[in-house]
């Protein structure tokens, strides 16, 4: 018995011209569903501000490192509980701010802390650190404007 084909997979570029219109045809849903849409990102009050009370920048320090947020102008709630003007926070550690249209990611440079936690203890390796405050909504997504701190630089012996 003779295995018939399509003939419109019998060459490879057959396959590349489905394969471009299908992603082009099913990017847009993929990326849409990740990007919040602007009615869906929670405002912050213009006059907040986030601030590393503890070290200050320039400090040296030893390891374990208590870190030390500060919040004015809004509140702190834990993650998973929306109320107005309220979020948690984030700690971005020896890594550049991460892109604020996205829910923050976490790993060892992206610290969460939804519980409502102001503080935290670190142990860090000897040499320059950087770290950044960054407040999430309940969701884990920076507020519209992005409510972040300055970023500072320690040295930890």
């Amino acid at each position: 018995m003779k295995r018939r084909t399509c003939s419109i997979f019998k060459n490879s570029s057959a396959h590349l011209t489905i394969a471009v219109v299908a992603a082009l045809v099913f990017a847009p849903a993929f990326v849409s569903a990740n990007v919040p849409m602007p009615s869906d990102v929670t405002a912050a009050p213009n006059q907040a501000s986030l601030e590393i009370i503890s070290p200050a920048n320039g400090d040296t320090v030893t390891s374990p490192v208590t870190v030390k947020f500060g919040l004015a102008g809004m509140g702190v709630a834990p993650a998973g509980i929306e109320a107005k003007n309220t979020g948690h926070h984030h700690l971005i550690i020896d890594s550049p701010l991460p892109n604020v249209q996205f829910a923050i990611p976490k790993d060892t440079k992206h610290r969460h802390f939804g519980g409502g936690q102001t503080q935290v203890t670190l142990e860090l390796e000897p040499g320059t650190h950087t770290l950044q405050l960054l407040l999430g909504d309940y969701r884990h997504i920076p507020h519209a404007p992005a409510v972040v701190s300055e970023k500072i630089t320690i040295t930890v012996k």
